[in-house]
Order: C-alpha cells, then sequence, then structure tokens
C-alpha cells in the first residue's frame, strides 16, 4: 500500500534522543489515495477494496467460450477487457495471478450446430436430391421457420398482455425486449425469404444453381433436417470435432487480438469423471435429486441448509420472481417440454441424454453434463474452494454465475465460493446487443481486417470495462485518432532523442514552460495511478495520457523552445511503459510503439541502417531547399518541379515501404523508423479518402455537366419548331399551334401559354448561338465529350 499526501503536515510527535521536531506530511484518507485497488463486485453492486484470500496470490477465473461458431467482437470486447485487468494486476501492481479459462466443448449449442452441418453435408452430398426435390425441401423449411415465427410473436404478445394485466413491470420490460429480438430476427427470416426465393426461381437448375439455393436456404434447412434427422446424429467424433475446430480459431483469434494465453486452460468433456463425483457429493448431502434420469439441486433444499439464491441477479427468495424466460435461458435449447422437477426454478447439474444427444455413462443413466456445472468443477479442482475473482459477460450473471455459485456452495459446504465477482457490459451495435442470434454480429477475423490490435485495444481501454458500449465508425475512429497522436508524439521525441542535446545547454532552459511540463508530468502519473485503482478505470489513465502529450506538444510549438529531452524522453517512457501494461506496446524499446506488423508486437531497431537514413535525408534536404531557391527566381520551373515532386514521391512512396517516414517541417526535415505494414496501410487509408473526395467532386460536376449538356441541347430547337409535335395539327407562322391533332381548336388560354414559353425558347436560342458562334452543335459534342470523360474517370475510380 502507497500513501498520498494532502499537502499538509501534521504536529510533530515527541522526539527522542534529543532530536529536533520532525513535522510529518499528512496522508489522505481516501481509500484511493491510501492506495486501495477498489473493484465494481457484482455480489454487492458497489466498488469495493480488493483484498486476496492469501498474501498477494490472485485466483482467477474466467468463463471461457461456448465453441460453436467464430468469436465476434463482443467476445472480443470480453476477453479484452479481462486481458487489460490481468495484466494491471500482475505488471502494474504486481499481484501474483494464476488466471485460468474454461472452453465449453460440450453444450445445447454445440450440439445443435454440429448436428445441423453434419445434416447439410450429407444432404449436399446426396445427389438423388436433385434441384427440383431441393426446391421443394427450401420452400417447406421455409415456411415452416415462418408459422414457428408468428407462434413465437404470439406467445410473447401474449405473456406482455399477461404482464401488463398482473402489473408485473419487470416481466412486461423482459417481454418487451424479447419483442424487439424477434422482429430482428423476423426481419432477417424475410430478407433470407427474398434469397431462397430468388434462388428457387434458377431457371439453370444445374450444380451450381443447386449449390447456390444450398447456402441461400441453410438456415432454414439446417433447422428442418435436424427436427427430422437429428436424432440419428449419435457419433461423439462429430461433436468433439466441430468444437475442436472453433477453440482453435478461438484461440487464434486471441493470440491475433495480443490476448496473454491463459496459465490454465480446461475443456468439460475431460472433466466428465470429475464432473459426476461432484454431483454424487451435492445428492449425498441431500442437496440434489435424481428424476428420470436427470439431477437437479434442489433450491428449497438448498435454502433451508443456510445458503442463499440469486447472489447476482437478485430476485425475492429462493429465485421466487424468476422469470419463464430467465428459466428457458438456463434450460438450453434442447430442454424438454415436460417437467421433472420438484420446484420449478431448480436447475439441471446432470442431463439425461435424448437421441442425438452424445451420452456418458454414470450413477445417473447415460446423459452429460449441465450448463452450468462444467465451470463450478473445472475452477474448484484448479483454483480450490475459495475463488478470488471470477469473471464473464454481463448475460452470464443469471442464470449461469448464480447457479454456480449454488452448486459449488452446496458441494463444498460453503456460503462464500467467490469473494469478487466481475462482469463486462454489453457490446451493442445499431443500439442491440452484438448477438449470432441476431445476425448484427461482426467476427474478430472481419474486424480485424480493417482494424488493427491495437486499435481494437485502444478502442476498449477507452471505454469502462463494466458499462455497455456501443461498437461504432465513431468508436474505432476516435482509437485511430488517439493512437496517430501517441505516434506523433513518440516520434518527436525520438528525433530529439536522436540528437547530440549533450553538445547544447542541458537543464530547464524555457522557465515557466518547464515547471508547467513538469507538473503535468507529475500529475498524470497520480491520474494514472488513482484511475487504475478505481476499478481499473483505463478512461481516465489514457486521457491523463492524452493530457500530458497535449502539454508536452504545446511545449514543443513555443516559439522560444528549448526544449528539456530528458524530461521529453522521461515522458515517452512513461507513457510506454503504461501503454505495455495495457497490451497497447510489445517490446524492449524505452518509448515508442516499435514496428510490428500486427500493430502491437516489438519495435525495430533500423538495423544499423540510420546513419545512411540520415545522410539521405540530408541530400534530399539539400536538393529540395535549392529546388525551392530556384523556384522563387523563376528560373528552370519545370526541372524545379519535377524535382520536388521527385523529392515528395520519395517521402510518400519509396521510403514508406521500407518503414521509413519523412516529416518536413519548418525546422527541418523529421525521419523515424516504422513498421512498413502500418504506413502501406496508412498509405491505402489516404489513397482511398482521396479517392472519395475525388469521386464526390467528379459526381457533383457531372450532374453539373449534364444539366448543361440538357441545357444546350434544349436552346437548340428553333422557336418555331419547339411544339410542332404530334400532339398537334396545325401551327401559325411563328409555330404556335392552333389545331390539336384530334382537330379541335387550341383554346385560347393554351395559345397564349404557348406563345410566352416560344418567346421564352427565342431568348434561349439566341444565347445559344451567341456563345456557339452560330455552332451549337460543336458547343453540344464538345460538352458530351466533357460528360463522357467524368464518366470514364469515375468508372476508372470505381474499380
Amino acid at each position: 500500500m502507497s500513501l498520498s499526501g494532502t499537502g499538509n503536515f501534521l504536529d510533530p510527535p515527541s522526539c527522542p534522543d534529543n532530536r529536533h521536531p520532525w513535522y510529518p506530511p499528512e496522508a489522505s484518507t481516501d481509500p484511493i489515495a491510501q492506495g486501495h485497488l477498489l473493484i465494481r463486485n457484482t455480489l454487492t453492486g458497489k466498488k469495493e477494496p480488493f483484498v486476496p484470500m492469501r498474501a498477494r496470490h490472485v485466483k482467477w477465473y474466467t468463463c471461457g467460450p461456448t465453441v460453436y461458431d467464430s468469436s465476434h467482437v463482443g467476445h472480443a470486447r470480453t476477453y479484452l477487457s479481462f486481458d487489460i485487468m490481468r495484466r494491471i494486476m500482475a505488471d502494474y501492481f504486481h499481484y501474483n495471478v494464476l488466471y485460468q479459462i474454461n472452453t465449453t466443448d460440450i453444450d445445447d449449442k454445440i450440439i445443435l450446430r454440429a448436428r445441423q452441418n453434419e445434416l447439410m453435408k450429407q444432404l449436399e452430398e446426396d445427389l438423388n436430391v436433385d434441384f427440383d426435390n431441393l426446391v421443394t425441401m427450401a420452400k417447406e423449411a421455409l415456411e415452416e421457420a415462418k408459422a414457428k415465427s408468428d407462434e413465437k410473436k404470439e406467445g410473447i404478445l401474449a405473456a406482455i398482455e399477461e404482464a401488463t394485466q398482473n402489473k408485473d413491470s419487470r416481466a412486461r420490460t423482459e417481454q418487451e425486449g424479447l419483442l424487439e429480438q424477434h422482429l430482428v430476427k423476423r426481419k432477417n427470416l424475410d430478407r433470407d425469404e427474398i434469397q431462397i426465393l430468388e434462388a428457387c426461381n434458377n431457371s439453370s437448375k444445374n450444380k451450381d444453381a443447386r449449390a447456390n439455393l444450398l447456402v441461400a436456404a441453410k438456415s432454414v434447412l439446417a433447422e428442418k433436417l435436424d427436427r427430422e434427422k437429428g436424432h440419428l446424429i449419435t457419433d461423439h467424433a462429430v461433436f468433439n470435432a466441430h468444437a475442436r475446430k472453433y477453440e482453435r480459431e478461438y484461440m487464434e483469434d486471441m493470440a491475433a487480438l495480443g490476448i496473454r494465453e491463459p496459465d490454465v486452460l480446461t475443456r468439460v468433456t475431460e472433466y466428465v469423471p470429475k464432473i459426476i463425483s461432484f454431483v454424487e457429493t451435492i445428492i449425498s448431502k441431500g442437496l440434489a435429486y435424481k428424476s428420470n434420469g436427470s439431477v437437479y439441486l434442489s433450491l428449497d433444499a438448498f435454502q433451508e441448509a443456510g445458503h442463499n439464491y440469486r447472489k447476482l441477479k437478485p430476485a425475492g427468495p429462493g429465485g421466487a420472481t424468476t422469470t419463464e424466460a430467465e428459466m428457458a435461458e438456463g434450460e438450453g435449447a434442447l430442454a424438454g417440454g415436460g417437467s421433472e422437477k420438484r420446484n420449478p426454478n431448480d436447475f439441471a447439474l446432470w442431463k439425461a441424454s435424448k437421441a442425438g444427444e452424445p451420452a456418458w455413462e454414470s450413477p445417473f443413466g447415460p446423459g452429460r453434463p449441465g450448463w452450468h456445472i462444467e465451470c463450478s468443477v473445472v475452477a474448484g479442482d484448479i483454483l480450490g474452494e475459495r475463488v478470488d475473482i471470477h469473471s464473464g459477460g454481463e448475460d452470464l450473471k443469471f442464470p449461469h454465475h448464480d447457479n454456480e455459485l449454488a452448486q459449488s456452495e452446496a458441494c463444498f459446504g460453503c456460503h462464500q465460493w467467490v469473494n469478487y465477482f466481475t462482469h463486462t457490459g454489453h457490446l451493442h451495435i445499431e443500439g442491440l446487443k452484438m448477438s449470432k442470434s441476431l445476425k448484427n454480429f461482426i467476427t474478430i477475423r472481419q474486424a480485424l481486417e480493417h482494424n488493427t490490435a491495437r486499435q481494437l485495444r485502444i478502442m476498449f481501454l477507452l471505454q469502462a470495462w463494466d458499462q455497455p458500449m456501443n461498437y461504432s465508425d465513431q468508436t474505432i475512429d476516435d482509437a485511430r485518432s488517439k493512437e496517430t497522436t501517441f505516434k506523433s508524439f513518440f516520434r518527436e521525441v525520438e528525433a530529439l532523442v536522436r540528437d547530440d542535446y549533450l553538445s547544447q545547454e542541458v537543464g530547464w532552459r524555457t522557465g515557466d514552460a518547464d515547471h508547467k511540463l513538469s507538473d503535468a508530468y507529475l500529475t498524470a502519473r497520480q491520474m494514472v495511478h488513482e484511475s487504475l485503482l478505481d476499478n481499473f478505470n483505463t478512461k481516465e489513465a489514457m486521457m491523463a495520457l492524452l493530457k500530458v502529450i497535449n502539454e508536452a506538444n504545446t511545449y514543443l510549438r513555443a516559439s522560444n523552445s528549448k526544449p528539456c529531452v530528458l524530461l521529453l524522453r522521461a515522458i515517452a517512457t512513461y507513457i510506454t511503459q503504461i501503454l505495455k501494461v495495457f497490451g497497447v506496446i510489445n517490446g524492449s524499446d524505452d518509448f515508442g510503439f516499435g514496428g510490428a506488423g500486427d500493430g502491437i508486437g516489438d519495435a525495430g531497431d533500423g538495423n544499423g541502417s540510420e546513419p545512411y537514413i540520415g545522410a539521405m535525408v540530408c541530400f534530399r534536404e539539400s536538393v529540395r531547399n535549392a529546388a525551392l531557391e530556384a523556384a522563387k527566381g523563376g528560373d528552370a520551373k519545370s526541372a524545379i518541379d519535377s524535382i520536388l515532386k521527385i523529392c515528395d514521391g520519395l517521402r510518400d512512396e519509396v521510403l514508406p515501404r521500407l518503414g521509413v517516414r519523412l516529416e518536413d517541417r519548418p525546422t527541418g526535415t523529421m525521419w523515424n523508423l516504422e513498421d512498413p505494414q502500418v504506413m502501406m496501410r496508412e498509405m491505402e487509408e489516404k489513397a482511398t479518402k482521396e479517392r472519395e473526395i475525388q469521386i464526390s467532386k467528379l459526381e457533383k460536376q457531372l450532374v453539373a455537366r449534364e444539366k448543361e449538356l440538357e441545357k444546350v441541347r434544349s436552346s437548340m430547337v428553333k422557336p418555331q419548331d419547339l411544339f410542332r409535335t404530334d400532339e398537334f395539327r396545325e401551327w401559325d407562322e411563328a409555330g404556335i399551334p392552333i389545331t390539336m391533332a384530334n382537330g379541335e381548336p387550341v383554346t385560347g388560354g393554351q395559345i397564349k401559354k404557348r406563345k410566352k414559353a416560344i418567346e421564352k425558347q427565342e431568348k434561349m436560342y439566341a444565347d445559344i448561338m451567341e456563345k456557339s458562334c452560330n455552332n451549337p452543335q460543336e458547343l453540344l459534342d464538345s460538352v458530351q465529350q466533357e460528360v463522357d470523360t467524368i464518366k470514364a474517370k469515375l468508372s476508372e475510380l470505381s474499380l
């Protein structure tokens, strides 16, 4: 624990040995100022001082993924946030952390997805099902999916009505949320319907048409096949292969994000014997019961034994106000419709396997672990009967984590298995939680195609880990902007440090500016420290770093600047140290991002090329300055322009590919070594923006020139020919129509109107003849050529 002072003194204590009085500085009584780490604990709903069970050892368990599909940015939010917190714990506060993650490799979602994929594979390979048969199947599957969706909607609306009549605001709010999600799913189904019907109407009916239809109708066909044939898939290898594939993909995604591997990784399927033993222990204590081959925790017996239920998301004694939707979430997608429980809120520790589900032999009959039991067993086995920190996403509070607590406390005979529970807030996209079921997710791999791992990490650092956040272009653009601020500052300091500052005056030479910057530096360090103590508040810590950079930039831009290189290097080094703690920077450089291709890794050292680059820069700068001077006198302008263009090409195109960044400044040219891939990506992004700007300008020009073309074309019509159309039969000498095509006379009002139109056309015709020197066709061709040229440029830019 480190103390912070208030700026005041206390009265001196008595001084032995005839010593003179000593006035001790007054320590703040604020917990953070006293060095206490505060963590928002979901068990209490507020920040609590963190105290490990033993010494400075921290036993930390995090729920890992259910490996049934690719991980998305919502998962990245959770695992990156905990990675940052773990790094702060271990690398900043220097706790001894043992970090465990479990992968759920057997679960209702995995079973369903594995069966569906296997059945779709069989259908794809079954050539007896030709295109016409597949069309019939797809249309049937579509109608069944729509009927199921309608039934679901009716059930939700009925539940809302019931909650309204019962004045149950909690249930109503919950059902309204489900309705919003359902409408999104229905919108997705309607979109699928369009694609399915288009694929069904493919007249070629060949191999490609069949393949396209399988892709378009996959979601509805997979559900239909599973309903009809899912019970036939019994080979454990099908489920294992599916889980292993996505487990490996998850670990690769974590590595790509720069997330540290856990100290311990466990799998449910490797713990089945211990899970069975765990369940037997709870049964032996009278807190669980068997029912039709399944085993359930008895909440009545559990509470009668003095335990508490629903600690994380309280809902009355014994979970009395647990809603049907919450209970359904706890049972899983493959739960049966019948009730075999003594209390509706009892939950499964062991599930009897049905046809089409993997099964293990047990004293209770062939079955598989319940959803919640796995974490209790694997964490209990590795970390023991007392866990310091347990983490997961917001949506795991209930039922998963509450049920974990109940079964663990039932087995271990304790009243508090976990001391601190931490939950990350939801990640929203367009106002809804990012979710695979809503099809509004972006996979981690898709995100990394457009952003670096560093940018994603900075984005999450700028958010409160325990609050909801929105994933949008604005949040990622903000992260990129902050990354650029750090990069620019490191480049400035690197250039200063590279010079021989010892050959100049040292010390503080700009008076108040040096003092102001040093105060800003010390304040930033204090703010970072206090922010990290305050519930890992990385957002405020990042703001403190950016604020001192802003102060340093102001200091460097001052007209009388004589920068203190050592102070600036100390600031850059400190910022780098904190960013290393956050996982933004790896490598051994004293400061700076370095040059790893993934935006996170080690810095390049230039391989001893600095002298050559320096000489090249000096040469380039000399040529550039001479050309600029010559340009002022107007001599050999074209040659000078060419030299300048070559110089800029060297800066903008050649050197970036070698990992060298040049920046022209009023005081000279600054150079830095950077990752070539990052610089190339920046060049591509810059080129894309410039192309977009150019396209926008050309599109505006095209609209204007097409209007001009139409004006020229309409002005070329001779006034007397303006109304000589099939609409009329007779005209006067001025070209004004007097008889309609059907023989009826043109009314006086219409004659007057058309006379005005002819008078207007006379003026337009006269103007165009004057403007074109009596050759309007040449003008028309010229404008048409301009339009064609703009269209060609747009076409080229759009490729």
